[in-house]
């Protein structure tokens, strides 16, 4: 791995009530290299802004993942890069579904994950927005 990734987990242990298999890390320690910070990412087109059609989770998760791992290696860097992750979700009963889908874009990285849920995104049929950090090493 290009990181140290500190303490290690997988929420299947943190979270045993929820059906989730994420691994993440309490802290990723990247020294040198090339830092990526990419904006939040919404379930869009990265090259004509179009939403992508229906109000399911899971898909809109699914374009979101995809957008941030194209932007990542359209910079040079790979999935494995990532280092930190902020989740903003408009229902917490899609928490499950989200880090879910999530989880299978990231599964062997164990980025850092910051989950929040906000009132609202930027588009009212938004349901997911992601952030990411990567950092390539030298």
């Amino acid at each position: 791995m290009p990181h140290i990734r500190h303490r290690k987990f997988n929420t299947k242990e943190t979270y045993p009530e929820q059906n989730l298999d994420n691994d993440l890390s309490q802290a990723v320690i990247a020294k040198g290299g090339t830092t990526i910070f990419l904006r939040g990412q919404c379930p869009q087109d990265l090259d004509t802004a179009e939403n992508i059609q229906g109000n399911d989770p899971v898909e809109q998760t699914h374009k979101v993942m995809s957008n941030i791992r194209q932007l990542v290696e359209e910079c040079g860097g790979e999935m494995r890069h990532v280092t930190k992750l902020v989740v903003y979700l408009t229902d917490v009963r899609h928490r499950e579904a989200v880090y879910k889908t999530m989880g299978s874009y990231i599964k062997g990285v164990y980025p850092v994950c910051t989950g929040l849920v906000v009132v609202a995104l930027a588009r009212p049929e938004w349901l997911v927005e992601i952030d990411a950090t990567a950092v390539i090493p030298d």
